[in-house]
């Protein structure tokens, strides 16, 4: 009786210890993780849907013509086409016009703005 009970109270123990480490793991660091995908926004299409699945929560590298700058909500607009946002602020070089590459997670294609979605988001010089 003695050794079920130790049995059960040792399998309670690890399995609140497996519970805890899932719940807090680590976060990912976009930043440092390489890209699993490097593409231009052009090559992005909103009515298809393998596009977003492919990407989706995916660390992937993007390149396009900056077509807006919100320094409110840390966030850009590539091609009229991709809402990216920053972690931090957004780096006072970007100009609106300019050819970017930038890296971060990929979110989704949102279909009331038409817009794909990334956050996390890094310039990559």
């Amino acid at each position: 009786m003695k050794k079920k009970l130790l049995l059960l109270l040792l399998f309670v123990v690890i399995a609140g210890m497996a519970l805890y480490l899932y719940i807090y793991k680590s976060h990912r660091n976009i930043a440092t993780e390489t890209a699993d995908f490097v593409i231009s926004v052009s090559s992005l299409n909103g009515s298809d849907s393998l596009t977003y699945t492919k990407y989706k929560d995916k660390t992937i590298q993007i390149t396009g013509k900056l077509t807006s700058i919100d320094l409110e909500n840390k966030a850009i607009v590539i091609n009229e086409k991709l809402f990216a946002t920053f972690l931090d602020v957004v780096p006072q070089d970007l100009s609106v016009g300019k050819q970017i590459k930038i890296k971060g997670r990929f979110l989704d294609y949102d279909d009331l703005v038409e817009e794909f979605k990334m956050d996390q988001t890094i310039v990559v010089e």
